[in-house]
């Protein structure tokens, strides 16, 4: 899962921002964690 993050002020962004903006914005890639939760 990818997310954008302004440089600057430490905002989560939308990716398409980021990589339109290269000097302010980074793009992370963040693994979810695939622990399921028990089913009850």
């Amino acid at each position: 899962m990818k997310i954008g993050c302004n440089a600057g002020n430490g905002r989560f962004t939308k990716v398409s921002t980021a990589k339109a903006k290269p000097k302010t914005h980074v793009v992370e890639t963040v693994k979810r964690s695939t622990s399921k939760k028990p089913k009850r």
